[in-house]
């Protein structure tokens, strides 16, 4: 998850780097071509820059809440102790949350903005401050999310370790022969 949130957000940077591009490109641009060709491109970019990062944002909810989910579960099952690990991945979460959800509150405020200066009822300004607040804000939601995405990725493979542990002093198979074991019993069902 590490690597592909770290794309993602190197995507959703660069787009709001060209949106915010685009932005200033139609601004500067005289006469009415401005509304006809490169403000559509802004608009069109914008617009999607908004949905993009709405989408990677909920893809750090899902990931910490679905691996968080996971922790408890295998805590309960393997009757570790809460700390440190569950414990750990709660804390993550709540510290991850109130970045990403501004980010995603601040993406929404400049699209909202833009549409309010198209329609000329807001004033331009106010739609390129909350551009520019959405560029700054996201780089530092990214930059508390990778290191959080990485910390969870080392406490679920804490986890694993210390299952496997418990369970060659159970004198049982390792998860993964326990895989291979069902995967062979399964095809052999479906005979």
């Amino acid at each position: 998850m590490t690597q592909t949130f770290r794309a993602l957000a190197i995507l959703l940077t660069c787009a709001m780097l060209a949106t915010i591009g685009l932005g200033f490109w139609s601004f500067f641009t005289p006469g009415e071509s401005k509304y006809k060709d490169i403000f559509i491109v802004h608009f069109v970019f914008g617009l999607t820059t908004a949905i993009l990062a709405l989408a990677v944002h909920c893809l750090i909810f899902t990931y910490l809440l679905g691996t968080g989910r996971w922790v408890k579960e295998v805590t309960l099952a393997y009757k570790l102790p809460d700390e440190p690990w569950h414990k750990q991945t709660r804390e993550l979460k709540r510290e991850t949350f109130p970045p990403a959800l501004f980010s995603m509150l601040i993406a929404i405020a400049a699209a909202a903005a833009g549409a309010g200066s198209q329609l000329q009822e807001w004033p331009w300004y106010v739609h390129m401050t909350l551009g520019l607040l959405t560029l700054v804000i996201n780089l530092w939601a990214f930059r508390i999310e990778l290191r959080n995405v990485e910390l969870n990725a080392e406490i679920i493979d804490a986890v694993k370790d210390e299952c496997e542990r418990i369970r060659a002093a159970h004198g049982l198979k390792t998860s993964e022969e326990e895989l291979e074991d069902e995967a062979v019993a399964n095809v052999e069902e479906t005979r």
